[in-house]
């Protein structure tokens, strides 16, 4: 996993030249998923303790000190090669980060119990052996009035349920007559991503619990290529092949004026975001 994702970064490995074109980059990506800015806000913690967890090349780290200036900011990530381009790219905002490398498959962080405000933790659990182990971490290191914002791929979403169980499986017959999860996991991060779990709110909710949170869903982003896919619903609707948990979640579905997809009042997009703060 190390080496897939420092090979597979998140830019690919874009040097960038300049703090507009840094800039350019952190909004572009967040244009790709309408809807996911505003539940993984990076302009709302001035003056605390952030820590980024899978930071990458920077992307997010870039939007916390512009946006929001935090007292202190961390970047932790399995690949080195990555964090020495985040430190790049925020020497060009004239920002800093403490940055640290933690070898896959270490779930301690070299933070005090108590001592963090926001943990933001973007695409990063689902890749994780022992998600819930993880999750435990993050409740040790935030303080009582901290919160975790989460984005991990959603179960109940145009991507799984159109792209995947009907695009891909049944009209293009690519990986067909394997379980949908494990079709999900080869169609994101790349085929030869070690691992990728896709998850339910419900399942979000079971290990956040385990690890001593309460959670809020907020909604789950939708990515443009699903938008794009999204006029297909009715032609998968009317597949007889395809199965009833399929054809029940697209005919479900709601559209706002801007063409994005809400079922029972959230968005339904493969970044599932969520809020997650201390029990007591």
């Amino acid at each position: 996993m190390q080496q897939y994702w420092t090979q597979h970064n998140v830019t690919r490995h874009t040097r960038f030249t300049s703090a507009e074109e840094s800039l350019a980059h952190f909004r572009h990506r967040n244009q790709l998923y309408p809807g996911y800015i505003e539940m993984m806000p990076v302009d709302d913690c001035h003056g605390k303790v952030v820590v980024d967890y899978g930071c990458g090349p920077g992307n997010d780290l870039v939007g916390f000190a512009l946006h929001s200036k935090p007292s202190r900011l961390v970047g932790v990530d399995i690949s080195a090669e990555s964090l020495a381009q985040a430190k790049s790219r925020l020497a060009l905002h004239e920002a800093t980060a403490e940055l640290v490398d933690v070898p896959y498959g270490t779930y301690e962080l070299p933070l005090d119990s108590d001592s963090v405000d926001r943990v933001h933790c973007s695409g990063v659990l689902m890749l994780i052996e022992e998600p819930g182990r993880l999750l435990a971490e993050f409740a040790r290191v935030l303080r009582l009035d901290g919160e975790l914002r989460l984005m991990v791929y959603h179960y109940d979403s145009v991507w799984l349920h159109l792209y995947v169980a009907h695009v891909m499986q049944l009209e293009y017959g690519i990986y067909a007559g394997i379980d949908v999860r494990e079709a999900f996991s080869r169609t994101t991060d790349g085929e030869d991503c070690p691992l990728v779990h896709v998850w339910k709110t419900t399942e979000v909710e079971e290990m956040a619990s385990a690890a001593g949170f309460r959670t809020e869903f907020l909604g789950a982003a939708p990515s443009l290529w699903e938008l794009h896919v999204l006029p297909r619903r009715f032609r998968a609707a009317m597949d007889e092949r395809l199965d009833a948990e399929h054809r029940d979640f697209l005919m479900s579905l709601e559209l706002d004026s801007r063409g994005r997809p809400f079922r029972e009042g959230h968005l339904v997009g493969i970044d599932g975001c969520y809020r997650l703060t201390r029990r007591v």
